[in-house]
């Protein structure tokens, strides 16, 4: 049986295949996609197990054991930084720790926590990366602005001196039809390049639309993704 550490590496591997293939399909460099490895409810030797193959941005859902993991692997062995993505709801109560400990917030969908995140964020540290949260599909079990919440925001965020308005993060309705992924993904773009436009004499540099996990990365490459969120392809399937 192989290995824990060897069957992350080759997770990892036929992960970059899949994004090396459909960038390629989608006339694309796979250089500009990121790849976030959602580590949530992993334990940091899963995580080790990725960095020794060189991964090193990770996705966490859940605050109290993200801190866990992040202070145990604050730096790599060989002395690199680790970036930490929070891609969960966001409580207020939490704003403080979240602002302190990560490098991205993926999950953002109120003025009143980007406001706290600002306040709260270190001056020693550069300003937090953050992603507005669409619910693109309009499930309503899903947190997440409506599209045509986002322009107004994106203006009330891009002055607050702790956060850097990076774009826009989405988890479209699951399906199977890579026509219906498609379809999902491309009003994301949509709704990207409006935003772009709209903000273009603003000083905003929105570079990130953070969409597309393990069963639809190939749809959301095709449909102009440049940070895939990709949990179970690299770990495995979660314990219930």
């Amino acid at each position: 049986m192989a290995s824990l550490d060897a069957t992350t590496q080759a997770r990892l591997l036929q992960v970059g295949d899949r994004i090396d293939r459909a960038a390629t399909a989608a006339g694309r460099d796979p250089r500009a996609i990121a790849l976030v490895a959602v580590s949530k409810t992993f334990g940091a030797e899963r995580i080790e197990e990725a960095l020794a193959a060189g991964q090193r941005r990770f996705g966490e859902n859940y605050l109290q054991e993200a801190l866990a993991k992040i202070r145990r692997l604050a730096r790599t062995e060989d002395g690199r930084h680790v970036e930490w993505h929070f891609i969960g709801p966001i409580q207020s109560n939490k704003t403080r720790e979240l602002a302190q400990n990560f490098d991205w917030i993926q999950s953002l969908d109120r003025l009143a926590i980007a406001q706290r995140l600002s306040a709260q964020r270190p001056p020693s540290t550069p300003p937090l990366n953050v992603l507005l949260q669409i619910n693109i599909s309009g499930e309503p079990t899903k947190h997440g602005l409506a599209p045509a919440q986002a322009l107004e925001l994106a203006r009330q965020v891009l002055p607050l001196p702790g956060l850097r308005l990076r774009g826009l993060m989405a988890i479209p309705e699951a399906v199977t039809d890579p026509f219906k992924q498609r379809a999902a993904f491309a009003r994301m773009r949509s709704l990207f390049d409006e935003l772009q436009r709209a903000l273009d004499q603003s000083g905003a540099d929105l570079d990130t639309l953070s969409m597309g996990m393990s069963d639809d990365l190939e749809a959301a490459i095709l449909e102009g993704s440049t940070m895939l969120r990709i949990g179970t392809a690299i770990f495995g399937a979660r314990t219930p």
